[in-house]
């Protein structure tokens, strides 16, 4: 139980809601004004790239809002199946189109987001790729894991497209960064080499 009465569950829902939204948006816009080939980069040693983090966001946002309430996203995921090679949903073929693989998240969005309206904070539900003791959840606690997981990545995103073109900051309209250019952020980076040195030395 939420221990909140219904008008304070209605708003702390539609609050939590809210982060999870804008961390999808967030996620989406990394891929934004990319080559197919910038949108796959695999950038540091585990290969994390920008369409792979969507294409992953979608497949677990689908089962966590899907399968765990008895709601399954009616979609296949064959990158999902017990079958799958390690890692199938961190990663977009070459034929899979940025469009086919946002459209997918939108789609999963709209499927969870219809779970979230239709069940109250505290309705129960089944994980069962958790561990038996903890494997029974509530709504609020899926929510909640699925917001630190989609900022986790959408903040993985950002620094993967900083690494592609420079682009950086927290959301579309809100860099949350100073405002200095090319040669601020030239001068504020070679600080903070010299200070690592030292701190090595």
């Amino acid at each position: 139980m939420t221990g909140l009465d219904e008008a304070a569950a209605a708003a702390a829902k539609q609050h939590l809601h809210g982060y999870l939204r804008r961390g999808r948006d967030a996620l989406l816009w990394k891929v934004e004004g990319l080559s197919p080939y910038d949108q796959r980069r695999p950038l540091v040693p585990t290969g994390t790239n920008l369409l792979g983090l969507v294409k992953h966001a979608a497949s677990t946002e689908a089962g966590y809002f899907g399968d765990c309430f008895g709601r399954p996203f009616p979609e296949p995921m064959p990158w999902m199946d017990d079958d799958a090679e390690d890692n199938a949903d961190m990663w977009a073929t070459a034929d899979e189109t940025a469009e086919q693989v946002t459209g997918l998240y939108r789609r999963v969005a709209a499927h969870a987001d219809a779970t979230i309206e239709a069940l109250a904070l505290d309705a129960t539900g089944t994980v069962p790729w958790w561990p038996p003791e903890r494997s029974t959840v509530t709504l609020l606690q899926i929510l909640t894991h699925m917001i630190a997981e989609t900022h986790r990545h959408a903040g993985q995103a950002d620094l993967v497209r900083e690494l592609v073109d420079g682009a950086a900051g927290m959301q579309q309209g809100n860099a949350n960064l100073p405002g200095g250019d090319a040669d601020w952020w030239a001068g504020y980076r070679d600080r903070l080499e010299r200070v690592a040195r030292e701190a090595r030395a």
